[in-house]
């Protein structure tokens, strides 16, 4: 049986450490929302929850397809992920890779993956390619 001794003990710890478990939700990281300039009401490829786990499936069997065998399409092709997620700021720029604010970004740094696309793709939608407004 438990003495007094140590009851008071264990309610006094409890009590202690009471206003940190209280904001234990402040102390968890905030995941990040990544921006899609899309039309929210115009769907991605795939439903968001399947694409956010499985993105870099679609892109690696998009790449195999393209490169083994030639086939090129739009649906899972990465030039078609920046041209519809990558979106200017307030200022009319593009974020780059690796920048918080860039779509891919948003989710790998906070996961701290890193991917190597960018080393032969560009991070920015075609179009703005073209015009000169990138920065990188």
């Amino acid at each position: 049986m438990l003495s007094h001794k140590t009851i008071i003990s264990t309610l006094l710890s409890i009590l202690l450490f009471l206003p940190v478990f209280a904001q234990a939700d402040n102390l968890m990281p905030t995941v990040p929302k990544a921006k899609a300039k899309a039309n929210p009401e115009t769907l991605c490829v795939r439903d968001v929850k399947v694409m956010r786990t499985n993105h870099m499936e679609f892109l690696m069997h998009q790449r195999d397809e393209t490169m083994r065998k030639g086939i090129r399409t739009k649906k899972d092709s990465l030039a078609e992920c920046i041209t519809c997620h990558v979106s200017k700021d307030d200022e009319g720029k593009f974020a780059s890779y690796g920048d918080d604010e860039h779509f891919c970004s948003s989710c790998h740094n906070y996961a701290a993956v890193k991917i190597d696309c960018f080393d032969c793709h560009n991070d920015k939608p075609t179009a703005a390619s073209k015009t000169g407004s990138t920065v990188k």
